[in-house]
C-alpha cells in the first residue's frame, strides 16, 4: 500500500532557534537542568511490513500497547549489572587486564548495554563482525536472521593486546580512568581497516568524519566479547534526562496508551518543513484509524561531524518547539538516541531503523539522503538521495518495514510502518 502526501513550504526556516551562542565542548551544556514535561522522552525507529497494518482493536478491559513490535531476537537486551552485584563485579574488574576506551567507545557501550543493538550482547566477535560487514545481518542460533548493517566493534593496539595475554576477561576503563564494564570470553582478531571502510562507506576517499575520528587512529586489532556494564552510562551534561533507554521508551508508550508511534531522527534543528511533515503524519495516521499516534522526535546524540549543530543547542531548540506548541507536548516525546553517527548513507539508515524497532516504535519517517553527506573530495552527494528509503524497503530482516512516501517541496520523505 502506498500513500503520497504533498506538504508545501517556501523556505527552510528554523523554528524558535533563539539559543545563545554555544561554547560546545564534548557533551557539556548549560541548558535547563530539567525536562519541560513531567516525563523524560526520547527515541526514533524504523521498520517495514509488506502489508499496511491496521490499528490493533482491543476491548475496553485490555491494555493498549504501542510497542507491539518485538525487539530483534524476541528479548530486549539489558547489560547493566544489578545494583546489588556492582560492588563485587567492580572488585573483580579491578584485577583484570584493562582496555582504555575513547569517548566514542563509551557511546557504543551505552548503545549495546541498553539494548538498542539487541540481540547483540557485547562488542562483536569475528563471526559477528564478518556477518555484519558482508551481509548487513546476523544469524541467530535458532536460524533466524536480524538486521545489523554496521559493525559494532572495539579496537585495541599491539601494546594492549600484549598486556591482555591469555586472559579471557578484561576490564573496560573510560577516558577518565574509571572502570565502566567487563568484557567476558574475549576474542581478539585482526582489524582490516581498509576492508571495513570500503564495505561500510562504499569508498576509501579521505575525509570521512567517522573514519578520521575513530578508525584511522585505532589499533590494528579488534576485541569482542560479552559485555557487563557496571552502572548506567551518564554524561552529566544536563541532558541525561532525555536519554531514555528502549525499555523506558516502551513503558512510556504504554503509559500514554499509544496505538501508533512514529519516529523522526534528525541531527540538526527542526525547521518548518519538519514540523509540517510531523503534524501532517499524525493527521494521516488518525485518518487511517489510529486513535492516539505518538510522535517520537529522536535526535542523534552521539558523535557528529564538526559542522553539524551541537547537541545542546539542538535539544534547547527542540524543547522550545514543544514549549511554543509547534508540536503538541501531549502527543510528542523528545529523546536522545545515543548512537555515534557514521554518515554511511543507506548502510547506516538500516541501523537507525533497527535500533528504533528495539525501542518499540512502529513508524519511522525517512527523508532525502538519510545518514548521508557530501562527498569528501568531490562536489556531489556521496550517496544517491533516494537510495536510503529504497534500501529500507528491501533490507534483509527489515521486511516488516513499509514506506509511505511523502513529498516536501522537491524532496521525498518516507514514513516507514512496522
Amino acid at each position: 500500500m502506498s500513500l503520497t502526501i504533498k506538504v508545501h513550504f517556501t523556505s527552510t526556516t528554523y523554528l524558535n532557534f533563539r539559543s545563545k551562542p554555544s561554547n560546545f565542548t564534548g557533551y557539556h551544556t548549560k541548558i535547563r537542568p530539567k525536562p519541560i514535561y513531567h516525563f523524560n522522552p526520547l527515541t526514533s525507529t524504523s521498520y517495514k511490513p509488506r502489508k499496511m497494518q491496521a490499528p490493533v482493536q482491543s476491548s475496553s478491559t485490555s491494555v493498549i500497547k504501542s510497542s507491539l513490535i518485538e525487539p530483534d531476537g524476541g528479548i530486549l537486551v539489558d547489560l547493566v549489572v544489578p545494583e546489588n552485584e556492582r560492588e563485587a563485579k567492580t572488585v573483580e574488574a579491578e584485577s583484570m587486564p584493562k582496555v582504555r576506551l575513547t569517548k566514542i567507545d563509551v557511546e557504543w557501550v551505552h548503545v549495546i548495554s541498553e539494548g538498542w543493538a539487541s540481540p547483540l550482547k557485547g562488542f562483536m566477535r569475528e563471526d559477528e563482525y564478518l556477518q555484519s560487514l558482508h551481509f548487513n545481518s546476523l544469524r541467530m542460533k535458532d536460524g533466524s536472521v536480524v538486521n545489523m548493517s554496521l559493525p559494532i566493534v572495539l579496537a585495541i593496539d599491539d601494546e594492549t593486546k600484549e598486556g591482555i595475554g591469555s586472559s579471557s576477561d578484561v576490564g573496560l576503563v573510560g577516558p577518565r580512568g574509571d572502570l565502566i564494564a567487563i568484557l567476558r570470553s574475549i576474542q581478539i582478531y585482526k582489524h582490516n581497516k581498509e576492508e571495513r571502510i570500503a564495505r561500510t562507506w562504499g569508498t576509501t576517499a579521505p575525509g570521512l568524519p567517522y573514519v578520521e575520528e575513530v578508525i584511522t587512529p585505532a589499533g590494528n586489532w579488534l576485541i569482542g566479547g560479552d559485555l557487563e556494564v557496571l552502572k548506567p552510562i551518564k554524561y552529566n551534561d544536563g541532558l541525561d534526562h532525555y536519554r531514555l533507554s528502549p525499555k523506558q521508551l516502551r513503558k512510556e508508550f504504554d503509559r500514554r496508551k499509544a496505538d501508533a508511534v512514529f519516529a523522526f531522527q534528525l541531527r540538526n534543528p527542526v525547521h518548518n518543513g519538519h514540523a509540517l511533515l510531523m503534524n501532517d503524519t499524525r493527521k494521516r495516521l488518525l485518518e487511517m484509524g489510529f486513535k492516539n499516534p505518538i510522535l517520537l522526535l529522536h535526535p542523534l546524540g552521539g558523535f557528529t561531524k564538526a559542522d553539524d549543530v551541537p547537541l545542546d543547542v539542538r535539544m534547547e531548540q527542540h524543547s522550545k518547539v514543544l514549549e511554543d506548541g509547534v508540536l503538541d507536548p501531549e502527543t510528542t516525546i523528545v529523546a536522545i538516541f545515543p548512537s555515534p553517527m557514521h554518515y554511511a548513507g543507506p548502510t547506516e539508515v538500516q541501523w537507525h531503523a533497527k535500533a528504533r524497532i528495539n525501542a518499540g516504535a512502529n513508524f519511522y519517517i525517512v527523508g532525502r539522503d538519510p545518514a548521508g553527506m557530501g562527498h569528501p573530495t568531490e562536489k556531489r552527494d556521496l550517496y544517491d538521495p533516494d537510495h536510503g528509503k529504497k534500501v529500507l524497503s528491501m533490507a534483509p530482516s527489515l521486511e516488516k518495514l513499509n514506506i509511505l512516501p511523502f513529498r516536501v517541496g522537491e524532496d521525498y520523505v518516507g514514513l516507514t510502518l512496522i
